[in-house]
């Protein structure tokens, strides 16, 4: 990419992302600078990763051609004032804020700025993110491409547009816990039945992963799957019934829902 790729914030977040753009050879730590308000985070990503730090947001702002705001919403409005002179036409403004529209960004920087919002999600901490990128009209299609092989390094990403991003937020990004809470209640589950909590989980979680990739690698439809293992008059077919008894597929609509909702609010 030979491009300088900005950190404004080195959290779980920004750094599940460098790790993902080191590993796939997207840029070396030479090319990559960090600021974080928290000296502890900001030594940290140095040593373990190699990257370069700044002094502040403006320092990486000035070193870089992509800059990724990875700081929390509400610091949001801050981050960009503090940027705002120094941003140039030719540069990419990258924000993980959850719930700040592209409207709301572009309020608090220059007017033709490239502007990117993003909606990461936490399983990007073992390469297995899926982003959803929303571009306003100043990014070009190269520049897209540039961009999705980033957030691509730490999982999957696609371009979405910026009115889906609320429903991004609700499935993806908060989607992580909802599946959190199915390993858990899957192991208790076991538990009752008398097996051991360790195994428990393990069983689950692996469970819970070889289904995730079994739906993307075939390509079926998720009824199709479980269709193939409800046998007649099985114990999965029981276990099916039990959870449409306790109307499990409309409270995790509900979820969705819910988490979309308040991402609206923010």
């Amino acid at each position: 990419m030979s491009k300088t790729i900005g950190f404004v914030g080195a959290g779980n977040m920004g750094k599940a992302m460098m790790n993902g753009i080191l590993k796939a050879g997207i840029a070396s730590p030479r090319e990559i600078v960090v600021y974080d308000v928290y000296p502890p985070s900001l030594d940290a990503v140095q040593t373990e990763l190699g990257v370069n730090t700044a002094a502040s947001e403006k320092e990486v702002v000035q070193k870089a051609d992509i800059v990724i705001l990875a700081v929390k919403p509400n610091m949001i409005a801050d981050v960009l004032t503090t940027i705002k002179e120094v941003l140039s036409e030719d540069k990419i403004l990258v924000s993980i804020a959850a719930g700040v529209t592209l409207e709301r960004l572009s309020a608090h920087v220059p007017e033709k700025t490239k502007i990117v919002r993003v909606m990461p999600n936490t399983p990007a901490l073992v390469g297995e993110g899926m982003s959803a990128l929303s571009c306003n009209s100043f990014v070009t299609k190269e520049e897209q491409q540039e961009l999705l092989a980033i957030f691509n390094s730490f999982g999957e990403a696609e371009i979405v547009g910026d009115y889906l991003m609320d429903v991004v937020t609700g499935l993806s990004g908060s989607g992580p816990a909802f599946v959190y809470m199915f390993i858990e209640a899957l192991a208790d589950g076991a538990v009752a039945e008398g097996m051991s909590r360790s195994s428990a989980y393990k069983f689950a979680a692996q469970t819970v992963l070889g289904s995730a990739k079994v739906v993307l690698e075939t390509g079926k439809h998720p009824g199709e799957l479980k269709d193939m293992v409800s046998s007649p008059g099985g114990t999965t077919i029981a276990g099916v019934k039990s959870l449409e008894n306790d109307r499990f597929r409309a409270a995790v609509m509900n979820a969705v829902v819910a988490a979309t909702e308040k991402s609206r609010t923010l």
